[in-house]
């Protein structure tokens, strides 16, 4: 399968965002010395791995996103449980993280360490493949600054109140935005990843069967769209892993259509549906409903803002020899 042009070109659509103390040892070429294969390896393994499983994208923007807002971009959701320490990936909310997302930067990181061992950290490849792989389904290029260390600390209990959850409201999101450094404005945006990928019925089902004591299912939902939304649920309580795409449209491109969607009564999740009720949040779906540019610059211009948040560099961190497992047994 031959790269769509723009991947292969990589056009820049955004300006770098001003660099701040924090990720000042973050730079664009951070490994075209010490690892010059780098951007070739990431590249190929996103691509076999999306043209084998075509949720992949959508699954590592998912794993990239529960690993940023957990304790910074430092690759802690990779961490395995032991006898000794449970870690992020024990808690509720990331056990249906896609086990394509974990496998793209297990195989990436076992290319890497055999030409250039012990350099790439696996917040950098997961934050790498995360933009490919965005880029590989037709969505928008941004920057990525690398040099990012693994963190050493992964432990479910972080978890609970850090990431956002499909019971929030918006006053809750944008709450919970804010405190992160985000505004309303590319909290809108990077909710337009929910143009790819895919929710379990347990997420959803609330708005189908028990929207309220006299109205089972939520009124704004297109009739015909629910009806089949519930016959696929049907027997969610049995079979978990039931499940619809976030964009019924166009489920596996990168575009705005999850915008354009919303007012339709096509949103899934009641936090998407919510965006085109209030008034803060409104002018920005009505926006990216119409502008796929506007969409594509402010998505870009969050992520590239989000790759870097709470970085580990330094002795702060450290370059896991398996994105797995801590370089020493943590208790």
């Amino acid at each position: 399968m031959a790269f769509p042009l723009h991947f292969l070109l990589f056009p820049i659509m955004i300006t770098s965002l001003p660099i701040s103390p924090i990720d000042s040892k973050l730079t664009v070429g951070y490994y075209q010395k010490t690892c010059p294969n780098f951007e070739k390896v990431i590249r190929e393994t996103v691509t076999s791995k999306q043209i084998t499983s075509p949720v992949t994208a959508a699954g590592t923007l998912r794993l990239f996103f529960h690993d940023c807002f957990v304790d910074g971009c430092d690759a802690s959701v990779l961490i395995a449980s032991n006898s000794f320490n449970k870690a992020e990936r024990e808690a509720e909310i990331n056990h249906s993280l896609s086990g394509d997302a974990f496998d793209v930067v297990t195989h990436a990181k076992t290319h890497l360490e055999l030409s250039c061992p012990g350099i790439v950290s696996c917040a950098d490849i997961l934050a790498q493949a995360t933009r490919d792989l965005v880029v590989m389904v037709g969505g928008p290029f941004y920057n990525v600054r690398l040099g990012r260390k693994d963190g050493m600390v992964s432990k479910l209990e972080h978890v609970e109140g850090n990431l956002p959850e499909v019971k929030h409201t918006v006053d809750e999101l944008v709450d919970f935005f804010g405190q992160r450094g985000f505004s309303i404005q590319e909290m809108v945006a990077l909710s337009g990843g929910h143009t790819i990928g895919f929710s379990h019925c347990k997420e959803f089902s609330d708005r189908l069967f028990n929207f309220s004591a006299t109205t089972p299912t939520d009124p704004d939902i297109y009739p015909k769209f629910a009806d089949k939304l519930k016959e696929m649920c049907a027997n969610r309580d049995k079979d978990t892993s039931m499940s619809a795409f976030n964009d019924v449209m166009t489920p596996g491109k990168f575009d705005n259509m999850y915008y354009q969607n919303l007012p339709r009564g096509l949103g899934l999740l009641a936090t998407d549906h919510a965006l085109v009720k209030d008034p803060r949040t409104k002018p920005f779906v009505d926006l990216y409903a119409v502008n796929q540019t506007a969409f594509f610059h402010d998505f870009a211009h969050a992520m590239e803002k989000l790759s870097v948040f709470e970085v580990k560099t330094g002795r702060k961190g450290e370059v896991r020899r398996k994105c797995d497992l801590f370089n020493s047994i943590k208790t």
